[in-house]
């Protein structure tokens, strides 16, 4: 069986797509490839998510499962914000890296397992979390933002109420001590917690 697009080196066999879409109002171009999530269009969780994003210029963002790019490349050059994006998927990181020179934006990008390589605190932390990687994976990518952020600063996910968005908030409320539901769209929450 073929790994997943959350393993760590993808084994199914190179399948590139040229994206061309529209994020926030902007025309952008992707290459995505097979063993990355959601190789031929930006899934509709992850639109949902950028389109309820409203971030101030110059603050820092971390995009923790950035796949092949579309959220923290579109936000870098339409909302000004400092992006690093990090995944433990080597091919997604390659793709990300090749996506931000095409769309002619400086972006931070690394490989890395969830935050185990990421080091200093951000304004934002963004996620569209592999749930099939399973809800510790979720949980952790919730828990461990919180000493990833500033004083003052937020993380936002995105995640279907059938795949698990009522035990995500919990687990935001928990951990943060708030947890608000900012959007609702075809089964998508968006959900943002700020660490006070």
């Amino acid at each position: 069986m073929s790994k997943m697009y959350y393993a760590e080196t993808p084994d199914a066999a190179h399948d590139i797509h040229d994206l061309k879409v529209n994020l926030l109002g902007e025309s952008f171009q992707f290459y995505t490839d097979a063993g990355v999530f959601s190789k031929k269009m930006i899934d509709f969780g992850s639109q949902v998510l950028l389109n309820s994003l409203d971030l101030e210029d110059g603050k820092t963002l971390l995009d923790v499962g950035c796949g092949y790019g579309p959220l923290g490349i579109s936000l870098a050059k339409v909302q000004g914000v400092k992006v690093t994006m990090i995944d433990i998927n080597s091919r997604a990181i390659d793709l990300a890296k090749q996506n931000a020179e095409r769309n002619k934006v400086d972006v931070d990008i690394f490989q890395s397992n969830i935050y185990e390589s990421v080091t200093g605190k951000f304004d934002y932390v963004i996620s569209n979390p592999p749930i099939r990687a399973g809800k510790k994976v979720v949980h952790q990518v919730i828990e461990e933002a919180y000493d990833h952020l500033n004083q003052g600063g937020t993380l936002t996910i995105v995640i279907q109420k059938k795949q698990g968005a009522p035990s995500a908030k919990a687990k935001m409320e928990d951990v943060f001590g708030n947890a608000e539901v900012v959007k609702k769209d075809k089964g998508y929450y968006i959900l943002r917690s700020e660490k006070i």
